[in-house]
């Protein structure tokens, strides 16, 4: 009985050290590097916001009087230089969208370039002569430039509530 035991403990004790190899399987993910963001008016994220090309094709859709909720990026083409109330946002192919922001609850900084992130509001309007020539002495035209505007101008706008400027 006592060799029967010393067998017993024995396995026991080969069977509990037995260095038993599962196959382990490794997974990997796609991690993305997180990009810093300065943050301007709502607390928003990156996340499925349209490109540029993306954003346009929404706009082919709308009509004057029409809005969207939307999300996308965008590279600054120029900020208010009075105190950063609107900026334009260059779209490719010579298109630009107008953002202004929700009730002028924030401003951009004056010298903000770059990509952003916008969330808000798209739309199109028909800008008159008057508010294109503000916008053009906001912009710092010259006086030659703000009197060669002499037509209302059908643009595409974005009211955004939030904004992320990349670091």
């Amino acid at each position: 009985m006592k060799k029967f035991f010393m067998v017993f403990v024995l396995g026991l004790a080969l069977i509990s050290c037995k260095n038993e190899q599962k196959g382990t399987s490794e997974t990997t993910e796609d991690i993305k590097p997180e990009i810093a963001y300065a943050s301007f008016g709502m607390d928003i994220n990156d996340a499925d916001a349209l490109n540029a090309e993306g954003m346009m094709e929404q706009y082919k859709g709308l009509k004057v009087g029409d809005t969207i909720d939307a999300k996308m990026r965008g590279k600054i083409k120029e900020v208010c230089s009075v105190k950063g109330c609107w900026m334009t946002l260059d779209m490719g192919d010579e298109k630009q969208v107008m953002v202004k922001f929700k009730d002028y609850g924030f401003f951009m900084p004056l010298n903000a370039e770059g990509e952003v992130v916008v969330n808000g509001k798209a739309f199109i309007t028909e800008t008159p002569v008057e508010e294109l020539k503000h916008y053009a002495e906001d912009a710092g035209k010259s006086s030659e430039e703000i009197a060669a505007i002499t037509e209302p101008k059908l643009e595409y706008r974005f009211e955004a509530d939030g904004v992320l400027l990349k670091q």
